[in-house]
């Protein structure tokens, strides 16, 4: 099981806004809160922005090495499509809206959303992988 996943961001207060309304409808709760860190609970996974003084780079680049994406499940197909309508008011924008919700294959049903530093999320419906 994952314990833990920490992400170096270039802007706290604008991380805290993208991925604490993000986590907050994903069903996770404020954990923990520092001067340059805030991290979200869910179980015993939790996820954690920080605002580091030994970053390198001011933007994340998922195309490079390394991370690529973190795919969340995201309830109902129905709550997909709200998270999705929702998230650029919070910062995050649609990827691959062109074949929205089927960009991962037909079978597949997600939203697919970067936000302002660079990283991308994937939100799967429960029955994403079910022929309908």
């Amino acid at each position: 099981m994952l314990h833990h996943v920490e992400l170096w961001v270039p802007d706290l207060r604008r991380a805290v806004h993208e991925w604490g309304w993000l986590l907050g409808r994903l069903g996770y709760d404020s954990y923990q809160e520092w001067p340059h860190g805030r991290s979200w609970r869910q179980g015993t996974a939790y996820l954690v922005v920080e605002q580091s003084s030994a970053m390198t780079g001011g933007h994340h680049d998922r195309m490079r090495p390394g991370l690529n994406h973190l795919a969340f499940h995201a309830g109902s197909r129905h709550q997909v499509d709200a998270l999705a309508a929702e998230a650029p008011r919070h910062g995050w924008a649609p990827l691959f809206a062109e074949r929205y919700p089927h960009a991962g294959g037909p079978e597949h049903y997600a939203a697919y959303l970067a936000n302002s530093d660079g990283f991308e999320v994937e939100l799967v419906a429960a029955d994403a992988d079910v022929t309908s």
